[in-house]
């Protein structure tokens, strides 16, 4: 089994592109790491939950903002900023949008609970 992995972005596994948004996805083992790109304007509940349905983001979200700025806020009414340097982790139960007219880059890592190895892809 191998220990050690190293994948492009520019190379990804997965790429998702849903309104105002750009998702490069790299399988490493059993973590997937992706690489998010969302344009000015973007919001959850505007641009993926039509596609999703839900009152709010049912994922849990662990990452580090690389450029622009983006707000969180969850169902109890609590709200952080991210911006550029900023490790983060968003609880299930959220929306978030862009804030300003920046592109907000970020990378989130998720554990996936299955081992894709580097020779197969994400599905």
């Amino acid at each position: 089994m191998t220990k050690l992995y190293s994948k492009s972005f520019d190379n990804a596994d997965e790429v998702k592109s849903p309104p105002k948004a750009n998702v490069e996805i790299v399988a490493l083992g059993n973590v997937n790491a992706s690489r998010i790109t969302l344009e000015p304007g973007w919001k959850w509940s505007e641009c993926i939950q039509p596609s999703v349905g839900g009152d709010s983001c049912q994922a849990g979200h662990v990452g580090v903002v690389i450029t622009g700025q983006m707000m969180c806020v969850h169902d109890d009414g609590s709200e952080l900023l991210v911006k550029a340097g900023d490790a983060f982790y968003f609880a299930p139960g959220h929306d978030g949008w862009v804030v300003g007219d920046e592109q907000c880059v970020m990378y989130e890592f998720a554990e996936t609970g299955k081992d894709f190895g580097p020779w197969k892809t994400a599905s």
